[in-house]
């Protein structure tokens, strides 16, 4: 089926976001969802080719607010089958790409559809149960945003498409925008079922074949996300699914020939070993492999004195602790002027002590719990040094607990030090530390800011003053890629806000935006004479 013309791709809009009001027709069909998965136990395998496969070394899934409570297991692939996996995505190549990219698109634009409608509330509830969501978290991550990520690439896919050269008399130039030669890695992170199932999905579109690890902490919403695929018409051995641990996935895949890029999300230290895995690397591959990473963060309110008080804790009480802080883009540090800080004080406190924490089943908790044991540990040891220092105060929170499930209470640290280790580095749970600056050192506190991390993810600034505004953003232009003016630095929308950020927070490819689909893109440039030269002479010659 291949057309004479560029097709328009169906409209473009972000999708409607339900709200689950109490006694909704939408809340009560997502608990009995919810009711009907955690009655189940699944058996997920891994994907290589057309075959499910059963390696049987497994592990749990387990709820992380109630960590008794399996909902399966998963099966955990070792080297031999991470080559296979490759193999099955080298072979399986060459038919995907000489489909025409509608074709392609038509899969993913259909898995789309699939999951706005039947799977929306299984794609849910999986995210809620194995990666401890509550029910608006998890609409806007594992429905909404990824159904937006494949109907907006499938646009950006289309005007990419229509790009071509002039040609000038007798020549006809074009673009042939090709895939990559060989195999992407695709390694994605827990907390965003969207992330995990965009990763693969986006060099996929495009005619590349893929291998992607899923973090196995996130395998119940992968599992979901390779069912959609599936449903939709993928053809067996574009994704290739295989869990293992990353050591294993790394020594596998990283050194064959055929590796075409990495597709990463996660921490910053992983990508900086990939990076250098690949570069030592370099002169065994047939391509130079494309590195496209968004890695850790540490990101920044900063208020101005003009700032509104309750506008920038209700900020913070949103940007720090939605999903437990565990977003890249949450706040975690906070720059607040000493004139504002009494009025931010006293709503920040009150907002964090309404907080319900809970199961993700009742809907009226906005805090759920963090995503497993390590992680559990690594944020007390934070809190706990906080608690024992004497430059340092909690000021709310502080509560941790995991005999039933991995809860630790929403924490505000106040720090007298502007370089206290909780303002330095990144957590990845909900703990929040402001500074309290003085007016008179506005513009050295704007420094402390922009040379505080060595991150460069997110930041929000606050300000009625127009002037200020203009002024704290170009002293911050290089602090964050995603920059946020009057608003929690959480919450990008595709094709909105492009999401990414330098400095160690990754490369800046920008998923959610066209950006992001060159890199998995090698294009051919074409040059058609149509009646050749038979005569070397040039006129200058006489």
């Amino acid at each position: 089926m291949i057309s004479a013309n560029i097709p328009q791709t169906p409209e473009v809009k972000n999708e409607p976001i339900n709200d689950y009001l109490p006694d909704s027709k939408e809340t009560k069909s997502l608990q009995q969802a919810m009711d009907k998965m955690s009655a189940e136990q699944v058996d997920i395998p891994c994907y290589i080719g057309g075959d499910e496969v059963r390696t049987g070394q497994v592990e749990n899934v387990v709820m992380p607010h109630d960590h008794q409570h399996v909902l399966g297991q998963f099966h955990n692939g070792g080297q031999q089958d991470l080559n296979a996996a490759a193999d099955a995505a080298i072979k399986a190549q060459n038919d995907w790409a000489s489909l025409p990219w509608q074709s392609r698109a038509a899969v993913f634009l259909k898995a789309a559809d699939l999951l706005a409608g039947p799977y929306r509330n299984i794609i849910n509830a999986a995210t809620m149960h194995g990666q401890s969501k509550n029910c608006y978290q998890a609409e806007i991550d594992s429905a909404c945003e990824l159904i937006d990520f494949l109907r907006f690439n499938a646009y950006f896919y289309q005007q990419i498409m229509e790009q071509q050269p002039v040609s000038s008399p007798g020549v006809w130039n074009q673009l042939d925008w090709r895939p990559l030669e060989g195999f992407v890695m695709a390694i994605s992170p827990f907390n965003f079922t969207a992330i995990a199932g965009n990763l693969p999905a986006t060099p996929a579109m495009l005619g590349n074949t893929v291998v992607w690890k899923p973090s196995g902490t996130q395998m119940l919403s992968a599992y979901v996300i390779m069912q959609v695929f599936k449903a939709a018409g993928l053809p067996d051995g574009v994704i290739n699914m295989v869990a293992a641990d990353g050591p294993v996935a790394g020594g596998a895949l990283l050194p064959r020939p055929e590796l075409a890029g990495v597709h990463f999300t996660g921490s910053t230290p992983t990508f900086q070993h990939i990076y250098a895995e690949v570069g030592g690397n370099i002169g065994r591959y047939h391509s130079y492999p494309r590195l496209v990473g968004e890695t850790g963060g540490k990101d920044f309110v900063f208020a101005h004195e003009s700032a509104d008080a309750v506008t920038v804790a209700t900020a913070l009480s949103r940007g720090a602790f939605e999903y437990q802080g565990q977003k890249c883009s949450a706040a975690s540090r906070a720059y607040i002027p000493s004139s504002i800080w009494p009025g931010v004080k006293e709503q920040l406190v009150a907002d964090v002590k309404s907080f319900k924490m809970g199961s993700t089943r009742d809907f009226g908790n906005f805090i759920n719990a963090v995503i497993d044991e390590r992680s559990f540990d690594k944020i007390k040891s934070y809190i706990d040094f906080a608690a024992e220092a004497s430059d340092a105060e909690i000021i709310v929170g502080g509560g941790c607990d995991k005999s039933e499930g991995y809860f630790v209470e929403p924490t505000v640290i106040v720090t007298s030090n502007p370089k206290f280790k909780t303002m330095a580095e990144e957590i990845f749970g909900p703990v929040l530390t402001v500074y309290v600056y003085a007016e008179a050192d506005f513009e050295d506190t704007l420094d402390l800011c922009d040379k505080g991390s060595v991150y460069a993810l997110t930041g929000a600034i606050f300000a009625q003053d127009r002037f200020m505004i203009n002024h704290m953003a170009d002293r911050l232009r290089h602090a964050a890629g995603n920059f946020y003016v009057n608003d929690k630095p959480t919450g990008a929308v595709v094709g909105q806000q492009p999401f990414g950020g330098g400095r160690a927070s990754g490369t800046n490819d920008k998923a959610g935006s066209a950006l992001n689909l060159y890199r998995w893109l090698s294009p051919r440039t074409i040059k058609e004479t149509f009646v050749p030269p038979k005569d070397y002479r040039y006129p200058f010659l006489g």
